[in-house]
């Protein structure tokens, strides 16, 4: 007998009113049996994966949902014997509760355990059964999911010492706002005898000196070089004069 196939997805207008409710991307969709904590049985809900977060739905058409499971947090995902041969069930074990789920076929088992575990585990399982085809699908979900979360989650902040050390082949300014310095890191590398900044439109220059002259000039002066010193003076706006003359006669010693 065979399987049947997967569901259409729902229509171009629903899919818009979607996502004025919520801007996360849509990975993957299908029917689905769910079964929560405080459910006594097994309810029928068109679902929407986005992102990490599973959206439930009457029916295809329906514009708002009912429900939603926040799953990043997921634990593990465990397999549920089932008498139906034609069915897949398994349970989505969480922090705080254990959702049961069941699917109308195999194949769509497979698939639902492949994108959920995908998202939450930011890799592609390989203990799936799943066609070539629908594994490139799991790693482009992968790759949206990565980029999705870099966007999304703020920047670890880094210790405050580390912030004062030097960097190698690193041109470091300090950028005096009112009350409150901060220090701006460009890296710079060797190419043969010149030196390269790496800007959007990388500058070439003939030496370490003519580099610190070039951003002092482009900033007008409000950009200078942050010289590291282990003395007393350590922080302190360099001599400009005293340090072009001796790069003028070292131009290699950064």
């Amino acid at each position: 007998m065979m399987a049947k196939k997967p569901p259409k997805p729902a229509p171009r207008r629903i899919f818009q009113e979607r996502l004025k409710i919520t801007a996360l991307p849509l990975y993957f969709e299908g029917f689905l049996l769910v079964k929560r904590s405080d459910y006594q049985e097994y309810k029928h809900y068109w679902t929407e994966l986005r992102g990490t977060t599973l959206f439930f739905y009457t029916d295809k058409k329906s514009t708002i949902y009912v429900g939603k499971l926040d799953i990043i947090d997921l634990v593990c995902l465990t397999d549920q014997n089932s008498p139906e041969k034609s069915c897949a069930k398994f349970t989505l074990v969480l922090p705080k509760e254990e959702v049961q789920l069941k699917t109308e076929n195999t194949e769509s088992g497979e698939e639902w355990r492949g994108f959920i575990l995908t998202v939450t585990e930011l890799s592609v399982p390989q203990h799936v059964s799943l066609l070539p085809g629908q594994v490139i699908r799991l790693h482009e979900v992968l790759e949206r999911e990565k980029k999705r979360r870099l966007e999304t989650e703020p920047p670890p902040i880094m210790p405050a010492e580390k912030e004062k050390e030097p960097v190698q082949d690193d041109v470091v300014a300090p950028d005096l706002m009112p009350a409150m310095p901060r220090i701006k890191h460009y890296k710079v590398m060797s190419t043969g005898k010149n030196y390269t900044i790496e800007l959007e439109k990388p500058v070439t220059l003939p030496n370490l000196f003519s580099v610190i002259d070039y951003f002092v000039k482009e900033t007008r002066g409000n950009l200078r070089p942050f010289i590291y010193s282990t003395d007393d003076n350590f922080g302190q706006e360099p001599n400009t004069e005293e340090r072009s003359e001796k790069l003028k006669k070292n131009p290699h010693k950064a």
